[in-house]
């Protein structure tokens, strides 16, 4: 068939097979033609991540395979080569690149890991629900995180058909998350999912973040039309809800676009932030360059943008402390990622410790000091004179 101009139409299925409920399209398949792999066979893409084992989606099935038996083992929504291990089975024998990955922290506070929520993601859906007080440092956190992965954000509010507060708590999103799209939806009433399907691309991957009992599930089964995941009954007292996700795992959508669910977090460990930082605390990066000194520490220089802000009303407190944690947090990861790192800030702690004991030093002398001239410049009480 030819076009108007005479011109053949540029095919646009994918050259080899490959999962298409998945998120399979021409532009991956593409992918895979750059990244051949000695042994590579067929496209696939991982579902799920079991204890020690993968769920991978080809094209026409889906398989229980062992992880691979070199490199790291892939994360839900990689791109793998499907062939065969040497007795013949069928196996991941290759990981295509990355072109996002959502990570955290892992949860126990002493490591310093990245946990990788999802790869090749395109949106990622920041779940607030409106049945619950609004967390401004959490969505901050996430947003963050979000921003950081090569995604882009979206914040999904919940629940709207909940609560006659869903106007307040959609324009506080919307000041507090400058610059993300903002869908209001009610999986119950199938209000706004057309609006949230409309930020994914053809053949798109949205992963879902939010706490347990925001009605994450809810939305997974009304975005895909059937009950793909299992839905938990909402604490009335505090509003939690128990985990009825426990992995991560890809569910097809209609229309070709994918979705990761994730198990309810309580915290969001940042990892390595620093370009989700700038996105979402750019107006302060702003400021910053507002100021009279390169060097300033924003506290008591003078022209400082940041304290002229705070003192005008134009920067909320709780947004600049917001991020001053956020920035605590990020450099105690580095340390423990750098021992370079660690040992200039042992030293500039040190070198703070010894001013102060020096500043305490010279201040306790000159109090000495003052109390001598004032008793007659010898240390002794001068006796009086008598008359």
């Amino acid at each position: 068939m030819l076009t108007a101009d005479n011109s053949t139409p540029p095919i646009t299925r994918p050259a080899i097979a490959g999962p298409v409920r998945f998120g399979y399209t021409a532009a991956t398949a593409k992918l895979f033609d750059e990244h051949p792999v000695p042994d590579g066979e067929s496209p696939g893409r991982v579902v799920r991540v079991d204890r020690n084992r993968l769920l991978v989606a080809g094209a026409d099935a889906l398989w229980h395979l062992p992880y691979p038996a070199r490199g790291e083992v892939p994360a839900t929504g990689d791109w793998v080569w499907l062939g065969a291990n040497a007795a013949g089975e069928r196996a991941v024998v290759g990981v295509l690149p990355r072109h996002s990955e959502l990570s955290r922290k892992r949860a126990f506070e002493a490591s310093s890991d990245a946990q990788v929520l999802g790869a090749n993601v395109d949106v990622v859906g920041v779940v607030v629900p409106v049945d619950r007080p609004l967390t401004h440092n959490r969505l901050e956190r996430t947003l963050v995180a979000a921003w950081d992965s090569g995604a882009t954000p979206l914040v999904i509010i919940t629940k709207a058909d909940l609560a006659d507060i869903a106007d307040d708590v959609v324009g506080k999103v919307i000041l507090q998350a400058a610059g993300v799209a903002v869908v209001t939806t009610s999986a119950e009433q199938g209000d706004g999912l057309d609006e949230l399907l409309g930020h994914l691309p053809a053949g798109g991957t949205l992963v879902l973040l939010g706490p347990s009992g925001a009605g994450k599930s809810t939305l997974i089964n009304a975005l895909a039309g059937h009950d793909a995941q299992d839905v938990g009954p909402v604490r009335a007292g505090d509003g939690k809800g128990r985990h009825t996700t426990t992995s991560r795992e890809l569910v097809p959508l209609p229309g070709g676009a994918v979705l990761i669910d994730t198990p309810g977090v309580r915290g969001f460990g940042l990892f390595d932030a620093d370009d989700g930082m700038d996105e979402m605390f750019g107006d302060l990066e702003e400021l910053f360059g507002q100021c009279r000194f390169a060097d300033c520490a924003h506290e008591r220089e003078p022209g400082c943008a940041v304290t002229a802000a705070l003192a005008g009303g134009t920067l909320d407190m709780r947004r600049w402390e917001s991020y001053l944690k956020l920035q605590r947090e990020l450099a105690a990861l580095n340390r423990r990622h750098d021992a370079a790192a660690r040992r200039a800030y042992q030293r500039e702690w040190h070198q703070k410790v010894v001013v102060a004991g020096k500043s305490q030093r010279a201040a306790e002398r000159y109090s000495q000091e003052q109390a001598v001239e004032r008793r007659g410049g010898d240390g002794k009480r001068g006796k009086r004179k008598r008359s």
